[in-house]
């Protein structure tokens, strides 16, 4: 018997030769018995070059396929999640030889005909858990019927799915500049001002878009899908959909199969439960604007309240194909009361301070008892920072930071220090700094001088890495990762696009190597080293190590990226 996955393969043939168009039901090829509906019932076709958007419900997951025709086709599939991570797999099944196509020609000769054996399971290309907007891109696909799992752990939650075999001329989303970053220009109490670089798909392909500011005081968002999913203040968006009204209208119900409301087997099929009703499910009201402005890319947001932490993200969306890309977000502190001109610093608290571009920020530190020495860290997020230091109106000290530093001044009884920070020309900078009369007790780890990773070229492997870095007389966790990244990724390009203060807390689980403790009484041999294994064949790699202190701050090393070896 034929399986049902090639009943539905033969069905689509006809209509997959007409790319960029969404699939169209044949009424006399839906006329054929079809058994097992369960099957359709949760499986979905993708139309080639359209984005998607469906629906998954917690712990039930959700099957679509789509037909890649000819061999050595590129093919790319971009998934979106929405309010909740996502895992998904791409998987991949060979098609038999006489449902390979039209246009084939002649039948091959009897021997070379013979029956292929189909995996049910097919190969698996890619997987992915999280809630980042990830794809899978080949430039040339097997021929044979692709199938897109997703499954939702944590919730309910709505995503997107975009697959086409021609995504050089496709381009749906909207490109990125070459610096994706958003600067804050001007900050106030109750205002602040956002410009960032055009995007390429306005000035160079003249394609229709605009842009929307979304605040919040949480997080920044990594899609707009999320950020709308967040917006819905409305708890109709958390209520089971609709058949056939908010389903993807590539769904069961409108191939064919009328929707049973007698049917046990998907909770969806009857009347939503009372308990997601509107009037009974209630859930805090959501602290987050999304303001779009048409083409401009500069916005001043206002009716900020002071003295308080904001998160700002941009998207470019497309208005003809209602696609959006995000850019990398920022954050900043509106400004103080105007009594309220210096930060106040209490002894071994770590303090995050932002400084506009050119601006300045001051500082206060009184400690409160009799000390010898007194120890500022800084470590710079962004770009780098000016620092002075004043003791009872002397200064102490006044240099350049970026990364992260530390220095040791002389106290004196009852001494008060003011400290001026000034941002550069550049752009704004993010910084945390810690003052203490007790270094011991920091919460910084100790570093050493030298915080890059060395890579041994000659112990390269086609599926490894090896890599050493300097520790210190202090024993501290040290954690690796590693990111796949492409042939001309730079550090210029890293700079560009992170915050340096983030921890490994931001990191993917998939991306750690290991974790563990290190360090050594004699500097000489504070070093360790660490292979990285399961890489693949001529593919680059970012390698990130993370040192933790005994108060949970973290500081990054110099990011090195590695090139395994493509022949072994």
């Amino acid at each position: 018997m034929v399986p049902l996955h090639w009943c539905m393969l033969w069905l689509l043939l006809p209509l997959s030769s007409k790319t960029q168009k969404l699939p169209t039901r044949d009424e006399e090829l839906f006329q054929m018995q079809i058994r097992d509906k369960a099957f359709f019932h949760d499986s979905s076709v993708i139309p080639d070059g359209a984005e998607i958007n469906s629906y998954l419900f917690r712990d039930t997951p959700k099957r679509y396929f789509f037909v890649v025709e000819e061999d050595n086709t590129p093919l790319s599939v971009t998934v979106t999640p929405c309010d909740a991570p996502l895992e998904w797999k791409l998987s991949l099944q060979e098609l038999p030889e006489e449902a390979s196509g039209e246009g084939s020609g002649d039948l091959e000769p009897l021997d070379q005909q013979k029956q292929q054996i189909i995996n049910e399971e097919g190969t698996e290309l890619f997987s992915y858990k999280g809630n980042d907007v990830e794809y899978f891109i080949s430039s040339s696909s097997p021929s044979g019927l692709y199938q897109l799992e997703l499954l939702s752990t944590e919730k309910d939650t709505h995503f997107k799915v975009y697959a086409t075999t021609t995504p050089e001329s496709d381009q749906p989303y909207p490109e990125l500049p070459y610096d994706p970053r958003v600067d804050v220009t001007s900050l106030g109490r109750t205002t602040v001002t956002l410009a960032w670089k055009p995007s390429p798909t306005a000035s160079l392909l003249k394609q229709p878009i605009q842009y929307c500011v979304v605040i919040n005081k949480e997080h920044n968002f990594k899609s707009l899908c999320a950020v709308e999913a967040k917006l819905s203040a409305d708890d109709a968006f958390m209520m089971a959909p609709k058949p056939g009204v908010d389903f993807s209208p590539f769904d069961f119900a409108h191939f064919g199969f009328p929707s049973d409301n007698s049917g046990k087997e998907r909770s969806f099929l009857t009347k939503p439960s009372p308990k997601l009703g509107r009037h009974a499910y209630s859930r805090p009201k959501v602290d987050i604007q999304k303001i779009c402005i048409g083409n401009k890319n500069i916005f001043t947001v206002s009716d900020l309240k002071p003295d308080t932490q904001y998160y700002f993200d941009v998207f470019v969306a497309n208005s003809n194909s209602n696609t959006s890309t995000a850019y990398v977000g920022t954050f900043a502190r509106t400004k103080e009361e105007a009594k309220q001109k210096t930060v106040e610093l209490k002894d071994g608290k770590v303090t995050d301070v932002f400084v506009k571009r050119k601006g300045a920020k001051f500082l206060r530190f009184a400690p409160v008892s009799s000390h010898q020495k007194v120890t500022f860290f800084i470590h710079s997020c962004l770009d780098a920072v000016q620092i002075q230091v004043r003791r009872d109106g002397k200064l102490l000290l006044s240099q350049n930071v970026e990364g992260i530093r530390q220095f040791q001044l002389r106290g004196k009884p009852k001494a008060k220090y003011l400290i001026r920070l000034k941002g550069n020309k550049k752009g704004a900078s993010l910084l945390k700094i810690l003052a203490t009369t007790r270094p011991s007790k920091q919460s910084f780890p100790s570093l050493p001088e030298d915080t890059r990773i060395k890579a041994f070229d000659k112990l390269r492997t086609c599926s490894s890495a090896t890599v050493a870095w300097l520790g210190t007389q202090e024993r501290n966790k040290f954690c690796i990762y590693k990111k796949e990244v492409d042939d001309n990724y730079n550090e210029d390009q890293k700079k560009r696009e992170q915050n340096q203060c983030l921890g490994p807390d931001t990191r993917k689980k998939s991306e750690k190597v290991l974790c563990k403790y290190f360090h050594s009484q004699n500097l000489q041999k504070a070093v360790t080293t660490e292979t990285i294994k399961g890489l693949q064949p001529g593919k680059s790699y970012l390698l990130d190590v993370y040192v933790i202190g005994h108060g949970g701050h973290s500081v990054k090393y110099q990011s090195k990226v590695v090139k395994t070896r493509k022949f072994c």
